[in-house]
């Protein structure tokens, strides 16, 4: 039974955050000591971005007459709203952005009709609300009352391939299935001004963005482009437990990025691919020898920053043309949690250089230290 993916969508909000706009704010906020400045700077002007998109309009630097809850443009000092105030917000924004990412991933799938859709899955690791977005997304979208839903929360960056693991289960069992993946991510929200390291890598990467899909054993349409979903494979490191974290506080979520996250990837991914190369004996041998770029035409790798698509590329010997996606990605969108492996995606899907029958080998590390991949063939 072959099961693809299709009508790949992306959508961002509207307020753009200029890479280096947003370090001189964050390097002159008070109470920063000399070395948390020096590490803002440092952060920022290597991080490989240089645009970012946000829900909170407040920090476009705009004049605005709104009573600041983010960011006193008068005094430039950033606010530390709770979580209460962060998580209304996104009950308010996510939602706009699920139904819209949605809304565009039906659009974009020739053949089927919102009407068609037999199960949604939502991710997202930024936001709680219920009813959820899943619910949202039922009844903005009009999809039948019957429809079946299901929200993957809080499992952080790599939640995206689980979802779409998930939505290829629920088509082997049933072929009539047609799944809508939806993922949205608000990390603005949980910007904040600090001493601490791992909170200033965390400011100078993390962004908001949603991404969308369908998944069904319905062929593409003459002329569309699509994947195949060949196999998943899921792998806890040895390590990084607490190296890449995310829990609630009571100003935001607070997240845990250590210096230590690039090392750990470069010593475990070559094992992390072995489960999803194993089936296949020239994909595997590839591993083994180093020639993991020739086995493999493109490869979509979660930009968790810069220095993480430095170690893949080296560790795995990929060529930097393989790496422009996640690159381009890392660039013009930042680090968008879940949501940005289907930015990446949708970046290979749209190549000139993407041919019928190219392998996607898909990766996206997060919490555990877990490294979560995919194994895609391109159908153009």
């Amino acid at each position: 039974m072959t099961i693809t993916l299709r009508g790949i969508s992306t959508v961002v909000p509207a307020t753009v955050l200029v890479q280096d706009a947003v370090r001189d704010v964050f390097a002159a906020q008070p109470g920063l000591n000399r070395l948390a400045q020096r590490i803002v700077t440092t952060s920022f002007n290597v991080s490989g971005i240089e645009r970012r998109h946000s829900v909170l309009e407040e920090l476009t630097l705009e004049p605005r007459d709104e009573t600041p809850v983010f960011f006193d443009q008068a005094t430039g000092e950033l606010l530390l709203p709770g979580t209460k105030a962060r998580n209304a917000i996104y009950a308010r924004e996510a939602t706009g952005l699920y139904v819209e990412a949605g809304r565009a991933a039906i659009d974009a799938t020739p053949g089927v009709a919102a009407s068609e859709i037999t199960h949604v899955i939502t991710v997202s690791c930024t936001g709680f609300y219920a009813p959820g977005p899943d619910f949202m997304v039922a009844r903005e979208l009009g999809l039948d009352p019957g429809v079946e839903r299901y929200h993957l929360g809080f499992m952080g960056c790599y939640a995206s391939i689980p979802a779409l693991r998930l939505a290829r289960q629920l088509c082997q069992a049933d072929a009539a299935a047609v799944v809508l993946v939806i993922s949205v991510e608000l990390c603005t929200l949980h910007l904040r001004s600090s001493n601490d390291p791992d909170t200033i890598v965390a400011s100078s990467l993390f962004s908001d963005g949603a991404g969308a899909g369908i998944v069904s054993t319905r062929a593409p349409e003459p002329g569309e482009r699509a994947f195949e979903l060949d196999r998943f494979a899921t792998r806890i490191t040895p390590v990084g437990e607490d190296d890449m974290a995310w829990s609630i506080g009571d100003h935001g979520f607070e997240m845990v990025l250590s210096n230590a996250v690039p090392a750990i990837i470069d010593a475990h991914i070559t094992g992390a691919l072995e489960p999803l190369f194993e089936h296949d004996a020239a994909l595997a041998e590839a591993l083994a020898t180093d020639t993991s770029s020739e086995a493999v035409e493109h490869w979509a790798i979660h930009p968790g920053g810069r220095s993480i698509l430095d170690k893949v590329e080296s560790r795995l010997a990929l060529t930097e043309a393989q790496l422009v996606p996640a690159r381009e990605t890392l660039r013009d969108f930042g680090n968008m949690s879940s949501a940005t492996v289907l930015f990446v995606l949708a970046n290979i899907l749209e190549s000139r250089d993407a041919a019928d029958g190219d392998r996607v080998a898909a990766m996206a590390f997060g919490p555990g230290l877990t490294v979560e991949s995919a194994l895609l063939t391109i159908r153009a």
